[in-house]
């Protein structure tokens, strides 16, 4: 554990101490693109934080590689220089795209090259654990196949939620975190080397979300782009398919008995083995909710709109950073649930607890028509987000500055509600100018 996390820090120093010259560079190089419609932010941000994040990559990997107990890991397995190519290719394009802005279709195209890359050197799934049944070995095609989808469908699926400041760098974080301690309890309790891969690549990727979030909260410095989003996606499902079609179901003995009591005794090993899937199942229902209203109103499904998720929980009143919030907590709900579930599953607690957590978490969705508002009697010693305000497109500007500058979270969204007039950038962006507007009079020298 001591050199995971040895490594770890490593990966978040490095990718931290880089991000700064990298926003230099990005801003340098002009890599920092007009607002559009769908975008919350209202000023341009420079993108290219993939950069930081890929050296991180690199310098964890390099680390690992030199500590006693984890480069064993490179000796034995094939898997992280296959994550290595995978990951500079993928990177690569994303840079490009940052900067050009890529066709679509291009990008699907270079992540199923990527996926294809790994394959080629070895990472990929062998064999599918079904409870009940057993092992099922897999053709060379099956298993081609199956790894370059779970790889395209990650790589998007982070990539569409990665639409506030540090949502999709913290999600993958919490997904990391909990995928980490379900490998590392194969390879240290069961004694399974095939899940060490895994385990360095989940403590490398928990680093690199780590060092690039100081840089990426609300209000985010640098965004890390499609060559930031890529690579974290396709590191997770590395990490997936490493731990699923790798390591021998049959080495943790579980299938002994009749076929009743082995899918019993199984259930629990194997949901985690689908941990992935778990853990980003809110990024994954907003890609098909995503493809299936684009396709709905005869649009492509790789057309971007407003109406992903985080969207939405802007649209219902949430601040920017309490939207986020509530993505985190919904994903680390279902991640380290499902991990408890998996240790002990004949628990009654952890279901209890469970529920009792998402349904503080359906309060916390709904929070905003639950708000408060005091009598107006009492609005002069009340905080500013408690009183009742006029609605925004008649309220004075310097009334909303003032509630801004004090901190009022309401404020800012009332400020963003404001009718934008046709020709500007979009609905959170209202045209080529600051947060704050300028308070000198007309005429005032500047």
């Amino acid at each position: 554990m001591r050199d995971y996390l040895l490594t770890l820090c490593v990966t978040a120093a490095v990718t931290y101490l880089l991000t700064g010259p990298v926003r230099k560079f990005a801003i340098a190089t002009g890599a920092m693109p007009e607002i559009r419609a769908r975008d919350v932010h209202r000023e341009p941000t420079p993108r290219l934080g993939g950069i930081a994040m890929f050296f991180g990559l690199c310098a964890g990997l390099l680390v690992a590689d030199h500590l006693q107990n984890l480069s064993s890991v490179f000796e034995l397995s094939n898997e992280p220089r296959a994550l290595l190519s995978g990951a500079a290719l993928i990177w690569l394009i994303g840079v490009l795209d940052d900067k050009f802005e890529l066709d679509a279709l291009i990008k699907l195209g270079a992540q199923m090259i990527s996926a294809g890359v790994m394959v080629a050197q070895g990472l990929t799934i062998l064999w599918l654990p079904i409870p009940g049944v057993g092992v099922v070995s897999l053709t060379p095609g099956q298993g081609t196949l199956l790894t370059v989808a779970l790889v395209v469908v990650t790589i998007n699926a982070v990539n569409f939620v990665d639409g506030l400041d540090g949502l999709a760098a913290g999600m993958v974080c919490i997904a990391a975190a909990a995928f980490f301690l379900y490998a590392y309890r194969l390879w240290y309790g069961y004694t399974i080397e095939a899940a060490a891969p895994a385990t360095l690549f989940t403590a490398i990727l928990m680093g690199m979300c780590l060092g690039f979030l100081p840089h990426n909260m609300h209000p985010a410095r640098i965004f890390m782009g499609d060559s930031g989003s890529m690579l974290i996606g396709l590191i997770l499902a590395a990490s997936a398919i490493s731990i699923t079609g790798q390591v021998d179901p049959d080495a943790l003995k579980i299938f002994e008995g009749s076929t009743r009591q082995a899918t019993h005794a199984a259930l629990p090993v194997f949901i985690p083995l689908v941990l992935p899937l778990t853990i980003i199942a809110i990024p994954m229902a907003d890609l098909v909710l995503a493809i299936v209203r684009r396709t709905w109103k005869g649009q492509s499904p790789f057309a971007a709109d407003r109406g992903h998720l985080h969207h939405r929980l802007l649209e219902i009143g949430h601040s920017h950073s309490r939207a986020v919030l509530i993505m985190y907590f919904w994903s680390a709900l279902i991640a380290f649930g499902t991990l408890a579930y998996s240790v002990h599953s004949a628990s009654m607690w952890i279901v209890l607890g469970i529920t009792v957590l998402s349904a503080i978490g359906l309060v916390l969705l709904l929070l905003p028509r639950f708000t408060p508002r005091a009598p107006r009697w009492a609005e002069a010693v009340v905080p500013p987000r408690y009183r009742r305000r006029k609605p925004a497109a008649t309220m004075p500007e310097t009334a909303v500055e003032e509630d801004v500058q004090r901190g009022d979270e309401d404020a800012v969204d009332a400020e963003e509600r404001v009718p934008v007039p046709a020709g500007l950038h979009g609905a959170t962006a209202i045209g080529n100018r600051g947060r704050f507007t300028d308070r000198r009079k007309a005429g005032t020298p500047s």
